[in-house]
């Protein structure tokens, strides 16, 4: 498998090389670097395409994708308004502005992207390697902690241009959670959900490998991504998101329309014992990391209450400093629709939303036809679940290839 054209070598070498950059605190910096360059070509090959040239060089971009890139456009707007609502200046818009480049931005450029000529397979295998990279540094880390040795290495001293936060240029071995007396990875990102968040979405692309050797590394790799973040959310995603995307892909099959009937049927008999499971599973879930669960629901508490103050627009950014009894955590984290409602009010909440079930409406119509179609939508899903447990947007430049992946499957018309 090598890559064949300009765009292919660039989401290639990028790939293989995460480790690599890791080792550099460069790989936010990186994709940056990456996602604009290939975000200009793309503009280039549309400039220069006219009615001579042939059908299968032509770059289409297809209603969807449209619509991921007015809805992020709509959240600069956002931006820009709740700014001038709150009198920041210049200043702060234009430093707001460029975060905005670097997170919700990559949301809609990735599926552009997509539309380039870009293999899929390419991504697929890239994935896997890096899945092979990642079994070989995970007992690394593990020995690691077991020789006490420090569990960051040190701090890159490109945080000193990359912006944001520090965690995005840590070169860390592991992390030590005390509540739970667990040893945590975080391998290439920058905390251990960020990991678990990854190892879902690598999961389903290793799965697409036609290679049976490589896909089996791909897949015992990203589980282990997913066991070794210790992530309760990656872990449940595992689970029933094969489940849901079958579900929803096959819902308009007859047979699959009775099962479900009965299903309710039966669920509704037992509805009491059900929901009673239902909160007894929520209870346990939360307990495993009791601390976690608390300061989650804090932060979204406080978020919810501040979003009070400028519902339309938000407040425009993140605050940096919570409150004492979320450990002082930013108000507007760990929550990607509470930190949108506080950040960017009702039109950024609605900016995320309504590209979301756009693309599950676009990816349930093509399941059947297209293959890209249906690892699209099962790592839509995993998107959607870990809104409710992460920014999605902060870490968009981790879990790229999949929203590259996403991107290929709106470009194709049945």
């Amino acid at each position: 498998m090598k890559p064949q054209n300009f765009p292919e070598k660039l989401v290639w070498y990028s790939l293989v090389g995460t480790y690599g950059l890791y080792l550099l605190g460069a790989n936010y910096i990186a994709m940056s670097i990456v996602i604009w360059v290939l975000a200009f070509y793309l503009f280039k090959k549309l400039w220069q395409q006219n009615y001579n040239t042939p059908n299968n060089e032509k770059i289409i971009i297809t209603p969807t994708i449209w619509v991921w890139i007015i809805s992020m456009l709509v959240m600069e707007v956002s931006l820009i308004a709740a700014h001038i609502d709150f009198d920041l200046g210049i200043g702060k818009i234009v430093t707001s502005s460029i975060n905005w480049a670097r997170t919700w931005a990559y949301l809609a450029l990735f599926p552009l992207i997509g539309c380039l000529k870009i293999r899929p397979q390419l991504i697929y295998r890239a994935i896997c390697i890096i899945c092979l990279q990642s079994l070989i540094f995970i007992p690394l880390c593990y020995i690691a902690s077991q020789l006490h040795l420090p569990n960051i290495l040190y701090n890159s001293p490109l945080h000193l241009i990359g912006g944001n936060s520090s965690l995005m240029y840590n070169v860390a071995l592991y992390g030590f959670e005390e509540e739970t007396n667990q040893i945590r990875l975080q391998l290439f990102t920058p905390w251990a959900p960020a990991l678990g968040l990854t190892g879902c979405i690598y999961f389903f692309l290793a799965n697409q490998e036609s290679d049976r050797k490589w896909r089996f590394i791909g897949i015992i790799g990203s589980i282990a991504m997913i066991l070794s973040s210790f992530s309760r959310l990656s872990m449940l995603c595992l689970a029933i998101v094969p489940c849901f995307s079958w579900l929803i892909g096959n819902f308009i099959k007859p047979k699959v329309q009775i099962l479900s009937g009965i299903i309710c049927f039966v669920a509704g008999i037992f509805a009491t014992k059900l929901i009673n499971f239902i909160q007894d599973f929520k209870e346990q879930f939360s307990k495993v990391r009791a601390s976690s669960s608390r300061i989650r629901e804090i932060l979204g508490r406080v978020a919810l209450e501040r979003w009070n103050e400028a519902p339309i627009w938000g407040h425009g950014f993140v605050d940096p400093k919570g409150p004492a009894i979320a450990t002082f955590m930013p108000i507007g984290s760990h929550h990607t629709w509470f930190g949108i409602l506080f950040e960017k009010g009702l039109v950024g909440a609605f900016s995320l939303l309504f590209p979301f079930l756009w693309s599950l409406i676009d990816l349930i119509h093509k399941y059947h036809k297209i293959h890209t179609a249906k690892v699209s939508l099962s790592i839509l899903l995993v998107l959607f679940f870990f809104t409710f447990g992460e920014n999605i947007e902060t870490l968009a430049y981790l879990y790229w290839p999949g929203l590259l992946i996403m991107g290929m499957a709106f470009k194709e018309k049945i």
